[in-house]
């Protein structure tokens, strides 16, 4: 229904707002007070005490400048159901004669929110747990309009690694930004949906059809909820993961075309990536990744990465270049069986297991010490292998300049 899903602007339903506020004085349960704040303070010896009912029983009437306050019960208590928290009871006593409307007549939110909420029908309200302190209030409003109050739920805040709530203002909380990192929705909803509640048992990772069959709000948690970005990122690990090689390959694309890539357009050949994009898709954690992964296959000059060739170009790199380089003249194939093969030759040679003797291979050809499978790097393999030949530049590139001093 388009009428219910609004939107609705408070303002607008300001004739409504004053009409409940007349009632209520009308029909006894909230009166005018002209207590300015100095004497509040000169009564109580204190700003923090709250209000004293000094004029409970003065009989005033309005008056610019007079707030007109709720009367609030003398006795017994306030029990608020709450699917979430149970029945918590606040002691009338204890809440004071608040103000529902100002000394110019305008309608604080307490009560513009309670008569808003009547009047669009609402039965369920679910918020964060830091409205819970107001609900008397607001409970106390409905029933004085004279209806029954709605069903409760106070949800915990989520708070960041240091166990503070979450602020806009301080942390990462637009879903946009986890979007723009290529963190997938189903991912996000699946990780949100574990905030505070849990299906039972070990299994974290479900479909969200089974998410929402197993939830019920009665069973979420009380405590605070830890919002952890190193379990939401190993979440989206495994969606990713779980794609298909063609849904991941298209899930990359607007981080492939995009006008920040490192890479000239029309340098980029869709057929390597796609037969890259298996290789990449079991390391990926977010598909913002995918260009750290790739750029070697489409850039026109090798990735240079000054910390990886430091870390791989140790003492004798640069002869274990020279040699694979020499095995690779005798490659006709491009397999990934002959590589290995030439890398295996090369560490026997050198006393190196194949780990220590492909790390510098490694670094020639991708730029980097971590990466896609070495032996089944894709590309334009001259026997369709899948492998790519452009291993010889780099490594000429690579062994020429040595080790590291």
């Amino acid at each position: 229904d388009p009428a219910f899903e609004g939107p609705y602007f408070q303002s607008h339903n300001a004739g409504r707002h004053r009409e409940a506020a007349e009632g209520l004085f009308a029909a006894g349960r909230a009166y005018y007070c002209d207590c300015t704040r100095e004497q509040l303070k000169e009564r109580t010896g204190s700003e923090h005490l709250g209000y004293d009912g000094f004029c409970r029983e003065r009989g005033l009437g309005y008056a610019a400048g007079r707030a007109l306050r709720f009367r609030t019960p003398d006795e017994g208590e306030t029990v608020v159901a709450d699917l979430v928290r149970g029945e918590p009871a606040f002691p009338n006593s204890a809440i004071e004669d608040f103000v529902i409307a100002r000394g110019d007549g305008s309608p604080v939110f307490l009560l513009a929110n309670v008569v808003d909420d009547l009047d669009e029908g609402i039965t369920q309200v679910i918020r964060g747990e830091e409205h819970l302190s107001n609900t008397p209030k607001q409970q106390l409003l409905w029933e004085a309009l004279g209806a029954g109050p709605p069903v409760w739920a106070h949800l915990p805040v989520i708070v960041n690694e240091k166990r503070q709530k979450l602020s806009k203002r301080r942390d990462k909380v637009a879903l946009e930004d986890y979007l723009g990192e290529g963190f997938l929705p189903e991912a996000l909803v699946n990780y949100l949906m574990l905030l505070g509640w849990g299906p039972g048992g070990d299994r974290e990772i479900m479909p969200y059809e089974e998410l929402e069959r197993l939830f019920r709000i009665e069973d979420v948690n009380t405590a605070p909820a830890f919002f952890d970005v190193k379990k939401l990122t190993a979440f989206n690990g495994e969606y990713l993961r779980a794609l298909a090689p063609a849904q991941f390959a298209a899930a990359c694309v607007p981080w492939l075309v995009a006008p920040y890539a490192p890479w000239r357009p029309e340098a980029f050949d869709k057929d390597v990536f796609e037969a890259a994009a298996p290789l990449a898709r079991t390391r990926l954690t977010r598909l913002s990744e995918i260009t750290g992964y790739v750029d070697f296959l489409f850039l026109d000059e090798p990735v240079d990465d000054e910390v990886s060739w430091h870390k791989a170009m140790k003492e004798g790199a640069a002869d274990i270049l020279t040699d694979v380089r020499a095995g690779l003249a005798a490659v006709t194939g491009w397999t990934a069986e002959e590589l290995k093969g030439v890398l295996l030759a090369v560490g026997e040679q050198h006393g190196l297991k194949l780990g220590k003797a492909q790390a510098p291979v490694r670094v020639a050809v991708t730029g980097r010490t971590v990466g896609l499978p070495l032996f089944r790097v894709p590309g334009t393999g001259s026997a369709g292998s899948g492998c790519w030949p452009g291993w010889t530049p780099q490594i000429r590139r690579l062994a020429g300049r040595g080790a590291p001093g």
